[in-house]
């Protein structure tokens, strides 16, 4: 189970974070932040921090969009002082993964006080970065402590709390992918932080209305369920409770955008968006009889290595390789894995049914996400039709996962 203790969300954020440092006889800080989230709250708290005669090193990040990338990395790297000193980092998802990875290469511990509650990474143990324009997800650390100042976070920008909710409901699919490869692919699965991270999912969407309204209710909520989130893949040790299908589209999205050196969207917003058409998918899934998928079965063929290959370099052009080389599992399949993926598909039907059946309708998660004001068409997102259909069809290589992505290829069913 976690160590992040304490892990606090209140309006005494700042008070509850010198009572630890006091406690823990912590004196040496170097804060992470970048321009906006050092206005919203780093400046509050290395006033405070210097105030009681701790020594604070800030390092403010600059531009238009920060990206947890090789150049955004080096400038904490090489910024950072080689004496010991605990990191802070002050933002929300991008610098809290710089932050994470950083520190832990670096053999210190950070403290996590989120400005905003846009993501679940806070409390996980992943830092995702951007690595040769290709997103990856490296095992980094936990902090030791979350501070979330609810009067912060109720005053980011309404579509970073939007965001939030598209990343916290997008785990609707991830956890049915994640149900789904363990019964397809034998992929490792915990039912006890299954269960905590759909009643997390749970609670976020009986708070639709607060959330939206941005009021302190809703955003507790909020922050509370990205939380939990994030303490279950803490938990279980990778991303699997909370990214599947829907992550991959949003990651391949996100690649193709910088790639082009667009405005990529917030994470959440793609990863929203992003479910409505993995669970479109899903909706697919529950449409097809038995007597059907035996059929489509026993059509399938292996694809052919040389031909997934080319369908990467297409897909990824100038880091197509790093692709290749993640989705190997998949892409050496034998014909006897195969035939034995096919097997499990028929003998599981029911099995299969029972997970799609668990995943709303497209219409309602439409509805969810118009509610609180987030994003529900490629165009609000900056990509066309053809770019969205792109990441359906190319996302999965990002992983090798089984996801319903690739039980629909296995059956033959379109991907947009």
């Amino acid at each position: 189970m976690t160590l992040i203790n304490p892990i606090y969300v209140g309006d005494d954020a700042l008070a509850n974070l010198l009572r630890y440092c006091a406690d823990k006889q912590l004196t040496r800080f170097t804060l992470v932040s970048d321009t906006n989230t050092q206005r919203a709250l780093g400046a509050r708290v290395t006033d405070a921090l210097r105030a009681a005669g701790y020594q604070v090193i800030p390092i403010v990040l600059d531009g238009d969009e920060v990206i947890a990338d090789e150049r955004y990395l080096t400038t904490v790297l090489v910024n950072a002082p080689l004496e010991p000193s605990v990191f802070l980092a002050v933002g929300a998802g991008t610098l809290t993964d710089i932050t994470r990875f950083i520190s832990h290469r670096m053999g210190r511990q950070f403290i996590s006080l989120p400005t905003a509650p846009s993501v679940d990474g806070f409390t996980s143990i992943g830092a995702p970065l951007v690595l040769n324009l290709v997103k990856h997800t490296i095992v980094s650390q936990a902090p030791i402590a979350l501070f979330a100042d609810l009067t912060t976070l109720r005053e980011a920008p309404h579509r970073l709390i939007a965001a939030g909710y598209g990343d916290m409901i997008g785990k609707i699919t991830s956890l049915a992918d994640w149900h789904l490869g363990s019964v397809v692919w034998d992929e490792p699965f915990d039912a006890a932080i299954f269960k905590r991270s759909e009643e997390a999912i749970e609670r976020c969407i009986r708070s639709t209305e607060t959330i939206g309204q941005q009021s302190p209710e809703g955003v507790r909520h909020l922050i509370e369920a990205l939380i939990d989130s994030g303490l279950c893949m803490l938990d279980f040790g990778d991303s699997r409770p909370a990214s599947g299908a829907e992550h991959h589209a949003s990651h391949y999205w996100e690649m193709l955008l910088l790639q082009q050196r667009r405005p990529a969207a917030l994470h959440g917003a793609k990863v929203g968006f992003a479910l409505t058409l993995v669970a479109r998918q899903y909706a697919r899934i529950r449409a097809l009889s038995h007597a059907e998928v035996r059929q489509r079965l026993a059509a399938a063929t292996l694809p052919a290595r040389e031909a997934e290959v080319a369908a990467v370099r297409q897909g990824y052009g100038i880091v197509a390789d790093d692709v290749v080389r993640a989705h190997a599992p998949f892409l050496n399949m034998t014909q006897a894995q195969f035939d034995t993926i096919k097997q499990r598909i028929d003998e599981r039907w029911d099995a299969i049914q029972q997970i799609a059946a668990k995943v709303p309708p497209p219409e309602q998660i439409v509805g969810y996400l118009e509610r609180v004001g987030a994003p529900t068409s490629g165009a609000a997102l900056g990509l066309s039709d053809d770019e969205v259909a792109r990441g359906l069809e190319y996302g999965h290589y990002l992983r090798s996962r089984f996801t319903v992505m690739k039980l629909s290829r296995v059956l033959g069913l379109p991907l947009s």
